[in-house]
């Protein structure tokens, strides 16, 4: 069994290649050859929680779950606010094939799959990037997106002006060599108002992005608030979306974003328009039009963890990286 720590998944797994895979398991689990059961989740004290997510990966044969804890107020005690793991088994014979950190293969799946959805929802043209959120997915997602898009700005918003200075400053000096401007602006409506995507990787529980604030055309990445209680996105912006989901039991259980505007009457049932996994098999369409304000709705799901994890494994057995033990 090979134990492979954060250190070795962020030199094995490399945004790029990550994206192909999120495209092919999420095609994978739209065809059936991914099996997957909602995530079983216990509260913890202060509104933290740890998350159990199984699934088993037919083609590869690989079956496993990650368990992770999120504790939101993290950030302010200088620790990350998801830790975690991925085990991964053999499907064939049960036996535990790798032990894998958890924290960094999210932080880059969650962008990676984010990056699919860009791909196929996002106008062609999209060249102004809103980054809402200063923490480790605002920097993923900011590589991701111009893997997928013709970005020349990015404009950031944090509720820490000193954290979103931070990571203009990082920005500024991965991308200013290929011309791209990067600036921090005082509000989220400053920073979304002329932006063709909107990536929303925030600890919030309320609305930090309205509707009114979104230009025609605009595509929104929403991937941060994960229970059925919390949004980060006000009841106007999901009315006024064309709604995509990764995996429409998860959001129907667990997206906040779609369940309070849905029990405030302000849409109905039937507004989610598909599955990225049926966009991605084009059996469903994705924006209507190149005005329509489209939205994609990631809540992460067990089958990207075990997809990633077992490239990572395969990486690290080619490269000789990890460490071997006994149990």
């Amino acid at each position: 069994m090979r134990v492979i720590t954060q250190h070795d998944v962020k030199e094995l797994l490399s945004m790029k290649a990550c994206i192909g895979i999120m495209e092919e398991v999420l095609a994978d689990l739209a065809a059936g050859q991914a099996v997957q059961s909602l995530r079983s989740v216990v509260p913890v004290h202060g509104g933290n929680l740890m998350g159990l997510m199984p699934a088993y990966l037919k083609r590869e044969q690989k079956v496993g779950a990650k368990i992770i804890t999120v504790f939101p107020d993290n950030h302010a005690k200088g620790l990350p606010s998801h830790q975690g793991f991925v085990s991964l088994f053999d499907a064939a014979t049960g036996q535990l094939e790798a032990i894998v950190d958890g924290r960094r293969i999210t932080a880059i799946r969650t962008a990676a799959v984010s990056a699919a959805a860009t791909k196929r929802l996002a106008r062609e043209d999209a060249a102004t990037l809103a980054i809402i959120g200063t923490g480790e997915q605002a920097r993923t997602h900011m590589e991701a997106m111009l893997l997928v898009r013709p970005i020349r700005r990015i404009r950031i918003w944090g509720p820490t002006p000193a954290h979103a200075e931070q990571l203009r400053q990082e920005a500024e000096r991965l991308y200013s060599g290929e011309g791209i401007t990067v600036e921090t602006m005082p509000t989220a409506e400053q920073a979304v108002a002329d932006a063709d995507i909107v990536c929303t990787v925030t600890a919030a529980t309320t609305p930090i992005l309205h509707g009114a604030w979104l230009k025609e055309g605009a595509h929104v990445n929403a991937v941060g608030a994960c229970r059925a209680k919390d949004r980060e996105l006000d009841s106007e912006l999901v009315r006024r979306a064309e709604l995509f989901v990764d995996r429409m039991e998860s959001a129907v259980n667990e997206a906040g974003d779609y369940l309070i505007p849905l029990a405030e009457g302000v849409i109905a049932e039937g507004h989610i328009r598909g599955e990225l996994g049926d966009v991605l098999l084009v059996r469903i369409a994705g924006r209507s039009s190149e005005r329509a304000v489209t939205l994609f709705k990631g809540l992460g799901l067990a089958c990207e963890d075990l997809a990633a994890a077992g490239y990572i494994l395969n990486e690290a057995i080619r490269r000789d990286k990890g460490t071997e033990i006994d149990l």
